[in-house]
C-alpha cells in the first residue's frame, strides 16, 4: 500500500476508478424488467358472431 505523499497520477486514477466502479449496482428482479401491455385494442365486433344468425341469413 502506498503512502498518501507517494501518490502518482496512475494511483490517483486507480483510486478514482475504484471509487466509481468498485461496487456492483443494486440487483434488479426479472419481474421488474418486463412490462406487459396488449398489442392492439380489443375489437368489440370480434365476439359478436352468432352461428344461428348465419344459418338463418344464408341457408333459409
Amino acid at each position: 500500500m502506498t503512502h498518501p505523499e507517494h501518490r502518482t497520477p496512475d494511483t490517483e486514477q486507480a483510486a478514482l476508478r475504484r471509487e466509481r466502479f468498485g461496487t456492483l449496482p443494486e440487483r434488479i428482479r426479472p419481474q421488474d424488467t418486463v412490462e406487459t401491455s396488449p398489442a392492439t385494442l380489443p375489437d368489440p365486433a370480434r365476439n359478436t358472431y352468432n352461428a344461428d344468425e348465419w344459418l338463418v341469413r344464408y341457408c333459409l
